[in-house]
């Protein structure tokens, strides 16, 4: 009976744990994506986009002001 319990409990701090890893982790990767415009030019191709250099610096704005705000 309290293995079931202890089981249930722990994979529900596994789930919190792992929730926040991931949000820290996407965070940093937003962040490195900012300062590197070859990523985020990289990012823009694997979803379809080709972007010029004027696009490609108002997104890197876009994501700067986005991160102030926080």
């Amino acid at each position: 009976m309290w293995y079931w319990i202890t089981g249930i409990v722990m994979l529900i701090v596994g789930v919190i744990i792992g929730f926040a890893v991931g949000v820290f982790y996407l965070r940093k990767q937003m962040e490195k994506m900012q300062s590197d415009p070859q990523m985020l030019q990289k990012m823009a191709k694997q979803m379809g986009y080709n972007l010029n250099s004027k696009q490609m610096q108002k997104a890197q704005q876009m994501m700067k002001n986005n991160n102030k705000k926080k």
